[in-house]
C-alpha cells in the first residue's frame, strides 16, 4: 500500500509539473521566447516622438495568391486588444441610425450619401479603419463609397460580417472591430499587419501575433510550409526576423 501510495504521489507531481511548464505545441510555428526576443529587438532603435505601431510582416511562398481558392481576406479579434481601438464608420439607414450612433466612431445617413464629396470620401477610407453598412441600402453604398473604399479593402463584405440587415444588434459587432484587425492577400504573397502600439508589454504583443500566425496558417493550402519567414518591425523601424 505505500509502494502504491508513492506511486500515485509521484503520478500527482508529474502531472502537476506537465500542467504549469511552457510545452510548446506542435501546431505553434515560432517559439515564443524567439517570438520576445524579436519584439524587444524591434524596439531597438531611435526613439520617436510619437507613439508607434508594432506590425508583423509574413512572406509566403509555393501558393499563388492570385487564384480566388488562395486569397486571404480575414479578421482577427486581438486577445490582448490593438492598443488603440479600431475607427468604425457606420453607413446605414433609418432603421440602425440611432443604434449605430450609440457605438460608432462615425454615422453617415443614407439620405445624406449624395452630400459628401469624393474628397471627403476618400478623407473618410484614410481615417477609419472598418466600414459596416446597412444590407437593404449596399447598392447605393456601392454607387457611392465603392470607389474609394475598394481599392483600400475596406467596401463592407458579407463574408465578414460587415453588411448588417436592418434591425440587428450591431453592438457586438463594433466592440469586436475596435478591437480586430484585417488580414488581405490578394495581389502579392504578403500579408502586413498591426499588432498593436509599442506601449504594450511584449508578452502581450507576442499573443496577439501567435493569433494572427494561427489565422493565416489556417487558411493556407499547406498551412505553415507556405510561411517563408516572419518579421516584426515598428512603424519607423528595421525589420526583425523571427526564427521559427
Amino acid at each position: 500500500s505505500d509502494l502504491c501510495a508513492l506511486i500515485i504521489e509521484n503520478f500527482k507531481r508529474h502531472i502537476f509539473i506537465f500542467e504549469i511548464l511552457p510545452l510548446r505545441r506542435e501546431s505553434e510555428m515560432v517559439d515564443e521566447k524567439e517570438l520576445l526576443g524579436a519584439i524587444e529587438k524591434a524596439r531597438e532603435g531611435q526613439k520617436r516622438k510619437f507613439t508607434q505601431t508594432v506590425e508583423l510582416v509574413i512572406n509566403l511562398k509555393d501558393v499563388d495568391v492570385k487564384q480566388e481558392e488562395n486569397k486571404i481576406e480575414e479578421l482577427v479579434k486581438l486577445p490582448n486588444g490593438r492598443g488603440k481601438k479600431a475607427k468604425v464608420c457606420a453607413l446605414v439607414g433609418p432603421e440602425l441610425f440611432e443604434p449605430a450612433k450609440a457605438v460608432c466612431d462615425l454615422v453617415i445617413l443614407a439620405d445624406n450619401f449624395q452630400k459628401v464629396s469624393e474628397r471627403e470620401i476618400k478623407t473618410l477610407a484614410k481615417k477609419y479603419d472598418f466600414f459596416i453598412a446597412q444590407a437593404n441600402i449596399m447598392p447605393l453604398v456601392a454607387k457611392v463609397f465603392g470607389r474609394a473604399l475598394s481599392p483600400r479593402s475596406k467596401m463592407p463584405s458579407p463574408k465578414l460580417g460587415l453588411i448588417v440587415p436592418p434591425k440587428a444588434n450591431i453592438k457586438p459587432l463594433v466592440e469586436d472591430l475596435k478591437q480586430s484587425v484585417k488580414l488581405i492577400c490578394k495581389k502579392a504573397p504578403v500579408i502586413q499587419t498591426l499588432v498593436g502600439i509599442e506601449t504594450m508589454k511584449n508578452e502581450d504583443l507576442a499573443k496577439n501575433i501567435l493569433a494572427i500566425l494561427d489565422k493565416v496558417k489556417s487558411k493556407l493550402p499547406n498551412k505553415e510550409h507556405n510561411i517563408k519567414n516572419i518579421l516584426v518591425k515598428l512603424t519607423m523601424g528595421k525589420p526583425v526576423s523571427v526564427k521559427p
